[in-house]
Formats: C-alpha cells, sequence, structure tokens
C-alpha cells in the first residue's frame, strides 16, 4: 500500500512525507525515553533508526531503478502493450473486412516475402 501512495509523490505529500519523518523521530525519542534512555543516547538511538530507515529506503530507489520498474517505465510498457493490442485488433478486423480472395493473395505475397528474406 504504502508502495502506490509514494509513486505519484506531489509537492504537499512531500512536505506530509517530511513531517511524518520528523514525527517518527519524535516518537522514537519519546518511546527511547520511556525505555529509561537518557536523553543524548535516546536521540542518537532514535536519529540511527531514521538513518537506517533513509538508507533501507534510497536502497529500495537504486533496486527499482536497475531493476527498471520506476513509474515512468512501467508506463510506457503498459502503454505500448495496449498499443500494440489495439494495433493487432484493428488489423485484424481489416483482415478480417478483406474479401476472401484479397486474403488469399495478401497470405500469398507475406510467404513470398519470408521466403525471400
Amino acid at each position: 500500500m504504502v508502495k502506490t501512495r509514494l509513486r505519484h509523490l506531489t509537492r504537499a505529500k512531500v512536505i506530509q512525507l517530511g513531517f511524518l519523518v520528523l514525527a517518527v523521530g519524535g516518537l522514537g525519542y519519546g518511546g527511547f525515553r520511556l525505555f529509561g534512555f537518557d536523553a543524548a543516547p535516546a536521540g542518537i538511538a532514535s536519529e540511527a533508526i531514521l538513518i537506517f530507515l533513509v538508507v533501507v529506503w534510497t536502497a529500495s530507489y537504486l533496486f527499482r531503478v536497475v531493476n527498471g520498474n520506476m513509474t515512468f517505465m512501467e508506463q510506457r510498457r503498459r502503454y505500448r502493450k495496449a498499443y500494440e493490442a489495439m494495433t493487432e485488433a484493428e488489423l485484424q478486423a481489416t483482415f478480417d473486412a478483406l474479401p476472401e480472395e484479397d486474403r488469399i493473395k495478401l497470405l500469398e505475397g507475406l510467404e513470398n516475402e519470408r521466403e525471400s528474406i
């Protein structure tokens, strides 16, 4: 679910995400203080967790870049697949609308071209 939310980051979503990270850091600090950590170690521990989360997030982004799973690439693949299906359907409809003798001539011509290559 988070993956689909983070795919289309607008300026407002980036600001919200920044506040969420700030809140997670504050909650982490408060949680460590509740578990008996002093102020400095609680701050260091909550910072370490936030840095770990940022590193994991960055690594997942780089993994998607290397594997080609970026939003633009996925949209392009879907568009290309839909375009090819539409084109194939139009070609099939045009072929089906041809008279039988024209179909035979077309298929024979294609077969001759294939043999000449």
